[in-house]
């Protein structure tokens, strides 16, 4: 399936294999699902979310500080 990945300023489409959530797409990509908050077609999602052909996902880093 193809979806298109948003991080940050770059923007790409991608092909991934298979049935996946949120949270596989994220270990597919490196990122720890702690450290972002994932947009699907512009809405906040769980990391329990499948992923559907054509979806696009949106990865935003969280800022911590103090």
């Amino acid at each position: 399936m193809r979806i298109k990945l948003i991080i940050g300023e770059n923007e790409e489409i991608i092909e991934i294999s298979g049935n996946k959530t949120v949270k596989n797409l994220l270990d597919v990509i490196n990122i720890a699902s702690e450290t972002v908050v994932v947009k699907k077609n512009d809405c906040i999602v769980i990391d329990e979310e499948p992923v559907e052909d054509g979806d696009s996902i949106e990865v935003i880093q969280v800022i911590y500080g103090g």
